[in-house]
């Protein structure tokens, strides 16, 4: 079934702007706003707000850029260990660089970058020398100390005081970061303390689109956000902060709990005044809510991406990335839902194609894969592993003939193009694998439309999958794994594996 618009884009930015430009003028028009979740690309956002444009936050970052620059923070750990960000597959100081061209692109550039908890690793070093030689303005901070309960050290030199000013010129610093525990927030304070120091009385908000303080603590967008954090055992509750101050319910999430106590006493020792904020949800400006134009539509696609993220969390935990507690958060979170897993409707025509498989096999041993995609239409394509290729393969290959038109029983890839590629895998590479994956697919296929008008026009059907649904019952390889990626579906899978090798290339 077509997917229904909850969300309202234009609305959402019309009553988003004001709210950051009436807490700059509260102050000397100075603020440092703290963006969480990420600044471009926000597919969980998309998914769970079906409207919600991705960018949307560049879209009032441009609105704003006459009042606005950023500064970008990233983990020096998260460096060296490189750590990887899921929905792009790339570490995350690549995400940083990437982030900063994709900034460029949109005419906003990033004023500095700051390698936080900085103590000389090898990798963060080379990462600032890289930056610096490309030009880029780039500041070291190490860990605050005293940090985090002694505020007399960390409201000091020694403290925020060691760590280096970073020049900035705008009214509103939007300070953001690949991921979590980028050290977005010491690097606000850490300029707090500076620019109080200069006589500037500058302030801090914070701009976080998950959770939605003004829905429900248990509305499914919440809970989508505890899945989505379920990993770092994130929690949402009523911010008895607000509801102290105020007599108003509101939703916040547990860490921004636990360090409001804190946060403030440091605020008021920065700025020798008492804070004007009660609460944690008084930090913040997000207003996400006013875009909200269909409630069912919503928490129908929040109960789609909690299974989501249980198929994810699985996954990882299969291939030894995730705890075991992890998946356990998730599965209470569908229990509590009265989800199951079939209920996202690609995993049950999946897992039936994978059976069907099995069947044309004839009691045959191997491993038998099923894969399931829905279109924008909510038809449902199938696709099965075979000699010739993965079942990946075949999903792509049977959505854009039914997308063109074209009858199943027709071949879009020239005998000859398959068989020269089987050819170099087994005989000229020595590989062990002769199926094809969806990118050594992909490339059969414009091959073969080269000379081939008829194909061109089916090969320009990829284009419609992106947003599709797709689920597999069995992890893909690195080949499928990355020509699904770039054709932009949802991927999930089931948590096994394709092959009983241990090594996959």
């Amino acid at each position: 079934m077509p997917q229904a618009v909850g969300f309202d884009n234009a609305r959402y930015l019309k009553e988003q702007t004001q709210p950051i430009l009436d807490r700059v003028q509260q102050l000397d028009n100075k603020l440092y706003l703290e963006f969480g979740g990420k600044l471009l690309f926000d597919f969980h956002a998309a998914r769970v707000l079906p409207g919600y444009d991705p960018n949307v936050k560049m879209l009032l970052l441009q609105q704003l850029r006459d009042k606005s620059e950023i500064i970008l923070c990233i983990y020096a750990g998260d460096i060296e260990r490189k750590k990887i960000r899921g929905d792009f597959g790339i570490t995350y100081d690549a995400d940083a660089l990437k982030l900063i061209d994709d900034l460029r692109q949109w005419n906003i550039n990033v004023a500095s970058v700051v390698i936080t908890r900085y103590d000389n690793q090898p990798s963060a070093g080379a990462f600032k020398n890289k930056l610096e030689r490309s030009g880029m303005r780039v500041y070291t901070h190490r860990a605050t100390e005293g940090y985090p309960m002694d505020v007399d050290t960390i409201v000091s030199d020694k403290g925020y005081g060691a760590n280096e000013y970073i020049e900035t010129t705008k009214p509103i610093v939007v300070v953001t970061g690949p991921g979590p525990g980028s050290g977005k927030l010491a690097t606000c304070l850490s300029q707090l303390y500076h620019e109080h120091r200069q006589g500037i009385r500058a302030g801090y908000a914070k701009f976080e689109t998950f959770p939605i303080w003004d829905l429900p603590l248990k509305h499914p967008v919440n809970i989508a956000y505890e899945a989505a954090t379920a990993d770092i055992s994130d929690f949402n509750m009523i911010d008895s902060f607000h509801l102290e101050a105020y007599n108003q319910r509101s939703v916040n999430y547990n860490r921004d709990m636990e360090a409001f106590p804190l946060l403030r006493r440091i605020i008021e020792k920065i700025t020798g005044a008492a804070s004007f904020y009660q609460s944690p949800t008084d930090m913040g400006v997000n207003r996400a809510s006013t875009g909200i134009v269909d409630d069912e539509a919503i928490r129908e696609a929040a109960h789609q991406e909690i299974i989501r993220r249980y198929f994810r969390y699985s996954c990882e935990y299969a291939a030894g990335f995730a705890e075991k507690a992890t998946v356990d958060r998730v599965t209470l979170l569908l229990d509590e839902l009265h989800l199951n897993v079939e209920d996202r409707i690609v995993v049950r025509h999946a897992r039936m194609a994978a059976k069907e498989c099995e069947k044309k096999q004839n009691g045959n041993e191997g491993i038998f894969c099923g894969a399931a995609l829905e279109l924008k239409d909510g038809t449902i394509i199938t696709g099965m592993n075979s000699p010739l290729m993965h079942a990946s393969s075949a999903l792509v290959l049977n959505a854009i003939k039914r997308l063109s038109a074209i009858p199943d029983d027709r071949h879009l890839l020239p005998p000859n193009i398959i068989d020269s590629i089987s050819h170099l895998k087994r005989d000229v590479l020595r590989g062990k694998m002769m199926s094809l994956d969806l990118e050594e697919t992909l490339i059969a296929l414009s091959i073969g439309a080269a000379n081939d008008a008829s194909l061109q026009m089916v090969l320009a059907k990829l284009k419609y999958l992106r947003g599709c649904e797709v689920h597999m019952t069995h992890i893909p390889t690195p080949g499928d794994e990355a020509g699904l990626r770039k054709l932009g579906v949802n991927l999930t899978t089931d948590p096994d594996f394709s092959t009983k090798r241990l090594f996959i290339s």
